[in-house]
């Protein structure tokens, strides 16, 4: 290995390339986009794709998928700005548009500097998906790692659309929507804090942490984020102009969540520790229901 590869397997330094490298992408995909593109969300899709390429292209070099972790937080940013300066002088709606996605922008953002250890490391949901043969690793990396949660979050955030570009007056409606879209982010963060917590306590090592928001559900950290895109979908619908097949866009985030996400960390924990199956049997997948006698 060349001693550049051994010096960015240190946190601070892999924490660095990403960001340069996610600069460099988003910059590149703008300055790439075909000028024949005149539609706003058509714009919007072949930047998210291309930015999607470059960093794919990086995870190649650095022999790493987990470049693309925080990428599902970060592109939003810019697509939100993108939408709600050029097309609206609104600055309440501005507000109560971008207020929570960049309060989940940043948890998501915060979770991924403090648990990352560097290129060192890969989310062993990768490694899974890519533990084939090489063709079928390189797809699985590609459409599975890269460029699928690309367009679900291209999908999730497409309700903002009929917010963010057309001269409407701000309703009691959006109010309530942003409201319910940052309860959503602090749903996640708490989750994640009190996981935090039973973690840093040595004791716990190898046990199930079925206590506080955990005792009600097995991932309640994923329920947040589940309710965080059907508030970005209330606040599409808040509009009075978004079509009602809109709810497809955070139910294929829900789909995603309990048939694909649960299930692998259901899967690694069954196989990890001891107590898990009758925590698995009586706690409620997502949702936060009484566990079962």
């Amino acid at each position: 290995m060349t001693p550049f590869f051994k010096m960015i397997k240190s946190k601070l330094t892999s924490q660095i390339v990403c960001i340069f490298i996610y600069v460099v992408s988003f910059f590149l995909s703008y300055l790439l986009l075909p000028e024949s593109i005149t539609d706003t969300w058509s714009k919007i899709v072949v930047w998210h794709i291309f930015a999607t390429i470059f960093i794919y292209i990086g995870s190649l070099i650095l022999n790493n998928s987990s470049l693309y972790d925080p990428f599902w937080s970060i592109a939003p940013v810019p697509i939100v700005v993108y939408l709600t300066l050029s097309f609206n002088n609104n600055i309440e709606l501005i507000v109560l548009v971008s207020l929570p996605i960049f309060f989940w922008a940043i948890r998501l953002t915060r979770n991924w500097l403090i648990s990352w250890q560097g290129f060192d490391h890969e989310d062993f949901r990768y490694i899974d998906l890519k533990n084939t043969n090489r063709v079928q690793a390189e797809i699985n990396n590609f459409f599975g790692i890269h460029l699928v949660p690309t367009m679900l979050v291209n999908i999730g955030l497409y309700p903002l659309i009929y917010i963010t570009t057309n001269e409407i007056e701000t309703s009691i409606f959006l109010y309530l929507a942003s409201i319910f879209t940052i309860m959503a982010v602090i749903l996640e963060t708490v989750s994640d804090e009190q996981m935090r917590e039973f973690k840093s306590n040595v004791e716990n090592k190898g046990k199930t942490m079925k206590y506080k928001l955990w005792k009600y559900s097995r991932h309640p950290n994923y329920l947040g984020e589940v309710l965080f895109w059907y508030g970005i979908y209330f606040m599409g619908l808040s509009s009075g102009l978004a079509s009602y097949w809109t709810i497809l866009c955070p139910s294929l985030m829900l789909a995603l969540f309990i048939f694909v996400s649960c299930p692998m960390m259901d899967k690694r924990s069954l196989n990890n520790r001891v107590d898990y199956k009758e925590y698995m049997d009586k706690t409620s997948q997502l949702l936060l229901l009484p566990p079962k006698s």
